[in-house]
């Protein structure tokens, strides 16, 4: 079941957007529209849909489309056209009031500059969304500890912002959009201005803190490394535009067009490919000689260098659904 669904959703930026919107033709490229109209063509024509549970990455370079257009999605940014629906709910068509409870106890965000109160201490930071909710004070306090904890951050409860870590703070904003408990996490860039090392520990914590709450998390990055590692899903966009939405491994194995190619270009296969990515049709293999769907490439290279032989590719259920041999697997890892 989808728990967010986008339809046609168009944003531009200037006086008469629906004038342009309306007269745009098809191939005018996005420098057209500002060189002809003066107007900035921002997300054009994006349609997906998220599923509950899921962590679905939308990435592309600077000025892509990729931040306006989750914004659109709690409308922080008005759409100029186009549909929004959370749990089959439109909120394009909502008022002030029902966007105002969408936003405190559906939606939460994290941004890539913490966005923390210099004069309040951590737990009081955490503990803001349910303040804005109207919670009692020790209730919200208790909650934020909790929170704190699950995050790795007990102990710094009583602590202000600038006493703590680049990582830290990062943390502390993390735990304020868990703490009212939210169905669907929107993260712009959390962690790029972070160290790199910090930030991988990031990565891992969101994963982690993933597994215990399925939370539906909408993560925004211009990395695609950290896109490959986060995303069950990954939307490239460019110019406003999604020119390729798959899987990981769907992206890395079958890049659409030379702008997703020059992103995998650098990107370990081995890691991220699996059998399922690059078998062939079943051709007669049988479970005698098998591996599952999920090895990686990077597993699979001692198997198939000692066995030159047919390997079947097995489903959850045991069944073939596929057959490698040496030679795919090798021009698999070659074509990187």
């Amino acid at each position: 079941m989808s728990k967010v669904e986008l339809h046609h959703i168009w944003k531009i930026f200037g006086p008469n957007p629906q004038y342009v919107m309306e007269s745009l033709e098809k191939s005018a490229s996005r420098a057209d529209v500002l060189s002809q109209t003066g107007h900035v063509l921002a997300v054009r024509d994006v349609s997906l849909a998220v599923g509950e549970g899921e962590i679905f990455v939308v990435m592309g370079l600077s000025g892509s489309g990729k931040s306006t257009l989750v914004r659109c999605l709690s409308r922080l940014i008005e759409p100029t056209a186009g549909k929004v629906l959370i749990n089959g709910e439109d909120v394009t068509a909502m008022d002030e009031a029902a966007l105002r409870e969408l936003r405190r106890h559906k939606v939460s965000m994290v941004f890539q500059r913490f966005g923390l109160f210099p004069h309040r201490r951590v737990v009081d930071n955490v503990a803001y969304g349910l303040e804005v909710q109207g919670v009692e004070t020790a209730v919200r306090l208790a909650k934020a500890e909790q929170v704190l904890q699950l995050v790795g951050l007990n102990g710094w409860e009583h602590h202000f912002p600038h006493e703590l870590s680049g990582g830290m703070q990062q943390r502390v904003g993390l735990a304020r959009a868990l703490a009212v408990d939210p169905e669907i996490m929107l993260c712009d860039e959390p962690f790029s201005a972070l160290d790199p090392l910090i930030r991988r520990d990031m990565q891992n914590e969101l994963l982690h803190l993933q597994q215990t709450l399925h939370k539906t998390i909408i993560f925004i990055t211009h990395d695609f490394l950290e896109a490959l590692k986060l995303g069950d899903r990954i939307a490239i966009m460019k110019d406003g535009e999604i020119v390729q939405l798959g899987t990981p491994e769907e992206i890395v194995a079958r890049p659409v067009n030379d702008y997703v190619r020059e992103f995998t270009r650098d990107v370990p296969r081995a890691k991220v490919l699996t059998a399922a990515a690059v078998m062939n049709p079943a051709d007669g293999a049988t479970a005698e000689q098998s591996v599952t769907a999920e090895t990686t490439l990077e597993a699979l290279i001692p198997r198939v260098l000692s066995y030159d032989g047919l390997l079947a590719v097995l489903d959850e259920a045991g069944t073939v659904i596929g057959s490698l041999d040496r030679r795919t697997v090798l021009l698999a890892l070659a074509e990187g």
